[in-house]
C-alpha cells in the first residue's frame, strides 16, 4: 500500500566547493529514483543554504528531510536526526538553520511537521565541483537508507539517531546534531 504523505527532501550546500555538493547530489539521485517509481508525494528542492523564505516551501507536508554535508568528525557516514523548533539560536539574514525555520514555521502557521536532518560526511571543501571519493561512498550509503526512508517512511524511527552499536558504521561518539558549519 503506497504512503500517502507529503514529504519533502530539501538538499542544501554549494556543490562548487567539493564535498559541500553532498545535498544536492542526494537530491539528483532521489529525483530520478523518484520519477521512476511514480511517486507524486514526494517533492525537493535545493538551495545553497536554508533561508528565512524557505518556511513557505514545508507547509502543507507531513514529513521534511533536510539533507546536508558536515565536516562532524565523529560522523563516519552519515547521521539522521530529529531535528526540533529552535528560535533562540543565532541566524544571519543569510543563513539559518533546520530548526530555527521549524521554529519560524510554529509561529506563523503552527505546530511544524515531523522533520529530521541528514547530514552526509564530507572530506574535502576546495573550489571544485566533485566530491571526494570518500563522500562519494558516504552519499551512496545514505542514498540506500534515504530509499528505505522513501518507500516507508516509518523507518525513520529505525534509521534515526543510528549510533555505532546500532549500524555498520553508524557515529563514532554518538549523533551529531552540528552541520559542515
Amino acid at each position: 500500500m503506497a504512503d500517502n504523505r507529503r514529504m519533502l527532501i530539501y538538499g542544501y550546500g554549494n556543490p562548487g566547493r567539493q564535498d559541500d555538493g553532498l545535498g544536492k547530489a542526494l537530491i539528483e539521485l532521489a529525483e530520478e529514483w523518484v520519477q521512476k517509481e511514480d511517486l507524486e508525494n514526494i517533492s525537493f528542492d535545493v538551495g545553497y543554504q536554508l533561508l528565512v523564505e524557505d518556511v513557505t516551501l514545508i507547509e502543507n507536508k507531513d514529513l521534511i528531510i533536510f539533507v546536508d554535508a558536515s565536516m562532524d568528525e565523529r560522523i563516519v557516514d552519515f547521521d539522521l536526526a530529529a531535528v526540533e523548533a529552535d528560535d533562540k539560536e543565532t541566524f544571519t539574514m543569510h543563513q539559518v538553520s533546520p530548526g530555527f525555520i521549524l521554529a519560524l514555521y510554529e509561529t506563523l502557521y503552527g505546530p511544524a511537521p515531523p522533520s529530521y536532518l541528514l547530514q552526509i560526511r564530507g572530506y574535502e571543501w576546495e573550489m571544485e565541483e566533485s566530491l571526494s571519493p570518500g563522500a562519494e561512498e558516504n552519499l551512496q550509503k545514505a542514498w540506500k537508507a534515504l530509499r528505505q526512508i522513501l518507500r516507508d517512511p516509518d523507518r525513520l524511527d529505525v534509521l534515526s539517531g543510528r549510533t555505532a552499536a546500532s549500524t555498520e558504521k553508524g557515529l563514532k561518539n554518538g549523533p551529531g546534531n552540528g552541520s559542515k558549519s
